[in-house]
């Protein structure tokens, strides 16, 4: 069964679609369940028809079947955003993810779905970046982009979104692996850029649609991001962060785990020294992604063009991708830039000129923040107009 040309499909097709999405819903059930029951009774459709039987037994507490109609009203929401379900056993299902043990059984789509089966890594890291660390994601997001690669990430804030927005520039473009429904954003602040995925690049969730973000789901999207790419490299991270759990899980399916050196002064780069010290690839650049990644490469399938060619507003689109790689948002105040400006800074110097070029603000506003930070004694500055946090 295909996820497309949903016209070719029998009845019977239909209706095994619908019975293997409910199942997937049901409370209880979660991705071994869904394969043992689909193995015991021969399909989707059996398993639905025989479960309240099961359940009536008593011996599968906590286990409820989906109502049928929340069947119908995801499909109807998904075809709304224009997206659809791949089924594991679809042959456009990424290949990588579904060799995982606990691989999901449905996957909500948007985009070029292509992208999924696509030579593709992972760069995660700390919601809280740092000026440079945001810079590296989208510069080595956007080589990778270029040589070819897809990026995946997380869509949440710091390195995920300059890793998105960086991958945007390029033909390998992003995959955002979501906690929620498809149709949300989360941050809401990265609306746009998820929206700008799902046109250019690929958007995927194994929650229904409108499913608001929690806790416990965000686990169970870092499997997806591991299980997707060929390696994951960890920016910075925190020594108990998401980004390390990306990273283990990653190790776990056999992949290459890869991470960027920093100083150990700084909190957001604990994380990933101890990757370091534990056997995870050093890399500083695309480059050296690309030579971890080069042996996988060429035993993975590469992506087709998209299906449709591109627009001008589209090329446009492309083309402003690698101004905004670096930009967190206009400030509305000179407190507001100051604060961005401290929250980003580590104890490593930053040139000035780069925090005007990612601020998109005029550099004489920069100095003018600059200059109360370091009377408040907030920040110092290093030769070659470089500045930094100060220490204690």
């Amino acid at each position: 069964m295909s996820a497309s040309g949903t016209e070719a499909w029998t009845r019977e097709e239909r209706d095994e679609r619908r019975a293997w999405l409910r199942l997937a819903r049901s409370p209880g059930i979660g991705p071994k369940s869904h394969a043992r029951l689909r193995a015991r009774f021969g399909g989707a459709r059996e398993a639905v028809a025989a479960l309240p039987r099961l359940l009536a037994t008593g011996r599968w507490p906590g286990v409820e079947l989906a109502p049928e109609d929340a069947v119908e009203a995801e499909l109807e929401a998904l075809a709304k955003v224009g997206g659809a379900i791949l089924l594991a056993d679809d042959p456009e299902y990424p290949p990588r993810l579904r060799a995982l043990d606990d691989a999901p059984p449905v996957l909500a789509v948007r985009g070029r779905a292509e992208l999924l089966a696509a030579p593709s890594v992972a760069i995660v890291g700390a919601r809280n970046a740092s000026h440079h660390g945001r810079l590296l994601a989208a510069q080595m997001a956007r080589a990778l982009s270029a040589a070819g690669i897809t990026v995946v990430s997380g869509l949440a804030r710091g390195i995920d979104t300059a890793a998105h927005e960086g991958a945007l520039a390029g033909p390998g473009s992003t995959i955002a692996v979501l906690a929620c429904g498809l149709d949300r954003a989360y941050p809401e602040e990265n609306a746009d850029l998820l929206e700008r995925i799902a046109r250019l690049g690929c958007v995927v969730s194994e929650r229904p649609p409108g499913a608001p973000p929690r806790a416990e789901h965000f686990p169970r999207r870092n499997r997806i991001i591991a299980g997707l790419a060929l390696g994951v490299v960890v920016v910075e991270a925190a020594p108990h962060s998401g980004s390390l759990v990306t990273a283990r899980l990653a190790l776990e399916a056999g992949r290459e785990v890869m991470a960027v050196p920093g100083s150990p002064l700084d909190p957001r780069h604990r994380g990933t020294n101890r990757l370091l010290r534990e056997g995870a690839h050093l890399v500083e650049s695309a480059e050296d992604v690309l030579a971890v990644l080069a042996p996988l490469c060429a035993r993975s399938p590469r992506a087709e063009p998209a299906s449709a060619p591109e627009t001008a507003p589209v090329a446009q689109e492309r083309a402003r991708a690698p101004a905004a790689a670096a930009r967190g948002g206009a400030p509305t105040a000179s407190s507001e830039l100051a604060e961005r400006l401290l929250a980003g800074l580590g104890t490593e110097p930053v040139a000035i000129d780069d925090l005007v070029r990612e601020c998109q603000v005029e550099a004489a506003v920069i100095q003018d923040v600059v200059l109360e930070l370091e009377l408040e004694g907030s920040i110092e500055r290093h030769p070659g107009n470089r500045i930094a946090r100060r220490l204690g």
